[in-house]
């Protein structure tokens, strides 16, 4: 799919804590944000689809070695993602969704179809969810089982509108919302339990296909290695 977001980026490298901050609140509009970090890429998403290159500058933060100036002078949560804008901070990863495609130009992520704009907030709100229990499953006594059920939801989402490949048929806030944490879950449970979550799910599996397409989204993929790894650690030690 191409939009404004076709665009090559230099990453900047991840502050830690031997780095000086930018000079905050300064006018410049920055994204706070980790590079592995899947609530992150959800906005960073936005950002790129929206073509904001240019008005958003990416400001990498290293969470295994935060600066301590992030903390006590941008976001006192300390987490990321953070926008810093009109001389303020604003967080957590759903409501910066929102946020960047109400207050900034480039393509709408939400449609103008009522029943469309209504299931795509159903998503959003259910997200958390779907999370809390695919992430349980993997020291759960079944894990494909309870994991399988978050993705059966995923699939019959899918399927509730015929008129594209993505939730509501193009591309929007609820695909956005999903995509980062059903990319890291297609690479784990295949590296974990031998298992493809898109079997017997052809929707998803088409859903994957077209996601790998779209020019906003390319970027920000994480680094399977790296994820293998960190999950290895924090879930299956």
């Amino acid at each position: 799919m191409a939009t404004p977001a076709a665009v090559r980026e230099v990453l900047p490298p991840s502050l830690d804590s031997t780095s000086e901050p930018p000079p905050l609140f300064d006018g410049t509009i920055r994204l706070y944000t980790n590079y592995q970090c899947p609530y992150a890429q959800r906005v960073w998403i936005v950002r790129n689809y929206k073509g904001l290159h240019d008005e958003i500058k990416l400001v990498g933060i290293d969470l295994q070695n935060r600066p301590a100036w992030y903390k006590e002078k941008v976001y006192p949560e300390n987490k990321v993602p953070a926008l810093e804008h009109n001389g303020k901070i604003i967080g957590e990863s759903l409501d910066l969704v929102k946020y960047i495609d109400a207050n900034f130009k480039g393509p709408a992520l939400l449609p103008d179809d009522p029943a469309k704009k209504k299931f795509i907030e159903e998503l959003v709100t259910y997200s958390d969810t779907f999370l809390k229990n695919v992430f349980t499953s993997f020291k759960a006594e079944d894990p494909l089982k309870q994991a399988g059920s978050e993705f059966d939801y995923v699939e019959t989402a899918l399927l509730k509108f015929e008129d594209g490949p993505f939730f509501t048929g193009q591309f929007s806030q609820g695909d956005v919302v999903y995509a980062p944490f059903i990319e890291r879950f297609h690479i784990l449970f295949q590296e974990f339990f031998k298992y493809d979550i898109t079997s017997g799910r052809p929707a998803l599996a088409k859903w994957i296909e077209e996601i790998n397409k779209i020019d906003a989204y390319k970027p920000t993929k994480c680094v399977p290695e790296v994820l293998v790894q960190f999950y290895k650690t924090r879930y299956m030690a």
